[in-house]
């Protein structure tokens, strides 16, 4: 079974966004991956948004048993419910639960933001390179 920390952060409400993907392999072997998410509504979307590209990436790598941990108690609950209000929201969820139903063994828990610190960081990194990217044209002479 395969250790997948998610995260998803956003640079305001509305804002740039990432998300950060950190996988305990086992035998001391860790993936830490970040991802851009562009403009985003808030820090809830990219948290579900977060969730989609994980699941994403682990099956992608093969990876069919997997124990998820999220700070996100909206994306938790919307999990073990298999619902969420918002509409927003909602379609990621509805990919999610599709992308979940290919899994050999899929859990996810909800655990304090201190133990999700290798996902933030990688979320806010990709939010930082976004932020340098847009710098990075503004600067640049026509």
């Amino acid at each position: 079974m395969i250790d997948v920390f998610f995260d998803g952060a956003s640079g305001g409400n509305p804002g740039l966004a990432g998300a950060g993907i950190y996988l305990n392999l086992g035998n001391g072997r860790q993936l830490r991956r970040s991802f851009p998410l562009g403009r985003l509504s808030s820090n809830h979307e990219a948290e579900f948004a977060a969730l989609v590209l994980a699941l994403r990436f682990c099956l992608d790598q093969g990876y069919a048993e997997l124990s998820f941990r999220t700070d996100s108690q909206l994306v938790n609950e919307a999990l073990q419910k298999r619902y969420v209000k918002k509409a927003v929201y909602s379609q990621y969820l509805t990919q999610a639960l599709s992308l979940i139903d290919k899994t050999d063994l899929f859990f996810c828990k909800w655990i304090p933001d201190t133990f999700n610190k290798n996902a933030d960081q990688l979320a806010r990194l990709a939010i930082r390179k976004q932020q340098e990217e847009v710098q990075g044209k503004e600067e640049q002479p026509e």
